[in-house]
């Protein structure tokens, strides 16, 4: 009815359920980290709120956790129904290092997970912050493997072609730490850290703004601003590291995430424009003369590919990830701008009782979110028309389906991400509004909230 191709459906409902599924890692990631700090703080100062609050997230860890597990199962599948052909040729390297990634990822988070959430009387405080080690360094194995593959695709390196067109890996340390791996790993770790501590230091500050004297806000407030304070610098750094490692080896994406469509010397800093392929330029556009060519090349008349080095055929959704990246670096500046706020509300020893402060937080509690979406799409609408960038192009990848088979799992999608999903992060929210308090986390609650994880697992290993 709408005269949309398969592919084009293909491509849609891999950007749903991979953008619904990016969110639960992201924030799992950040959050089993954070755990594990809670509980060695507890060890070494023995002071039971650091446990309280501690016990406080391991809920909607474990709510969290859950969802992530599901919604990366049904999106793994989606290489076998709507991109055989991609599956097939790029199999023998992206196959083993995702098994690579339920081998010493989920397995070592599952083998933990039960002893963190269950086994706080049942076995020593040493084993249990043990336990909670191993799965915050599971979500890290996880995020290692999958940027890995992701990156291989971005940046393909160390493997050769066999008679059946098929990639093969030729040297597997160059397949695995190709050249965008680090400081992909780097921006992704980063951001999922700043991520949680955002969400953290907005309940922290829903809390404050409640009860400013309550002692676990006061915590996760706190806490969530040193790493606002702290990381969203080195956030800022990764990112241009990464920039330029993208400059390198993705010239056109570049070109199209700072709307250059001509090569120029002393390149501008295009800050707002429209984007129009059709025309080759950026419409109503409001630049800083130089500043693009001194941060991408740190001269200020530094030479530039515009989108005219490349065939028109080649080029990015430029539209789109011109403004994709500049949300996330919009909100990249913001969270940088309340953690210097933090910094001096808390050197004047106002750091509680600033409630402007805290509902500035509040407000921002979604950005680390946002930021992620934007990061990704950014990245892989700007690799396209490749899968593997330079090597497969997106039409050649998808299965021989129609688009009536396609629009027809799309739907089913979302009627069941938005009911299933929306109801996972309804409770989430719901355990967020609950004030923080020295009652203990009962096992009924806990059971609830690992349900889905239970269930997860068993689909997980399934799949396995």
């Amino acid at each position: 009815m709408f005269d949309i191709s398969a592919l084009d459906l293909a491509r849609i409902q891999f950007a749903f359920t991979v953008s619904f599924h990016i969110i639960f890692p992201a924030f799992s990631i950040g959050l089993a980290s954070y755990l594990a700090v809670l509980e060695g703080l507890w060890l070494w100062k023995k002071e039971d709120r650091y446990m309280e609050v501690f016990n406080y997230w391991k809920t909607i860890f474990a709510v969290g956790f859950g969802m992530g597990v599901v919604s990366g199962v049904v999106m793994a599948y989606q290489f076998g129904t709507n991109w055989s052909v991609f599956s097939d040729k790029a199999g023998p390297v992206i196959g083993p290092l995702m098994g690579y990634e339920v081998l010493s990822a989920f397995f070592l988070e599952a083998g933990f997970l039960g002893i963190m959430l269950f086994g706080q009387k049942r076995v020593g405080p040493k084993l249990h912050f043990t336990a909670t080690l191993m799965v915050a360094a599971g979500t890290l194995f996880s995020a290692f493997w999958i940027l890995s593959v992701n990156s291989w695709m971005q940046t393909p390196a160390g493997h050769a072609m066999n008679a059946q067109g098929q990639f093969i890996p030729d040297d597997w340390i160059a397949v695995i730490f190709n050249p965008s791996f680090p400081y992909r790993l780097v921006h992704m770790v980063l951001a999922a850290y700043l991520t949680t501590a955002f969400v953290v230091g907005a309940v922290g500050a829903y809390h404050l703004l409640k009860d400013k004297a309550n002692a676990h806000a006061r915590l996760m407030f706190s806490m969530a601003m040193w790493m606002a304070a702290v990381v969203t610098p080195l956030q800022i750094l990764a990112g241009d590291q990464h920039g330029l490692n993208t400059l390198e080896h993705q010239p056109a994406k570049i070109a199209a995430i700072e709307g250059h469509y001509e090569n120029v010397t002393g390149a501008p800093l295009i800050l707002f424009g429209i984007p129009d392929n059709e025309k080759a330029e950026v419409l109503y556009s409001i630049s800083v003369p130089k500043l693009g060519s001194l941060i991408l090349t740190h001269s200020w008349d530094g030479e530039l590919q515009g989108l005219e080095s490349f065939p028109k055929e080649d080029w990015p959704n430029t539209f789109l990830i011109f403004w994709t990246f500049r949300i996330m670096v919009g909100i990249g500046f913001i969270m940088l701008a309340i953690g210097v706020w933090s910094l001096l509300r808390r050197y004047q020893g106002e750091l509680y009782e600033d409630r402007w402060l805290a509902r500035a937080v509040t407000l921002a509690g979604p950005s680390g979110f946002v930021a992620v979406l934007c990061g990704w799409i950014t990245t892989e609408a700007g690799r396209q028309p490749w899968t593997i960038y330079g090597l497969l192009r997106t039409s050649e990848s998808a299965s021989p389906l129609v688009a009536a088979e396609v629009g027809t799992t799309l739907l089913a999608f979302i009627a069941v991400y938005f009911t299933l999903f929306g109801v996972g992060v309804y409770y989430m929210l719901r355990l967020m509004a609950k004030t923080p308090e020295k009652t203990p986390e009962t096992m009924e609650t806990l059971k609830r909230a690992v349900g889905m994880v239970s269930a997860s697992s068993n689909i997980d290993e399934s799949r396995t």
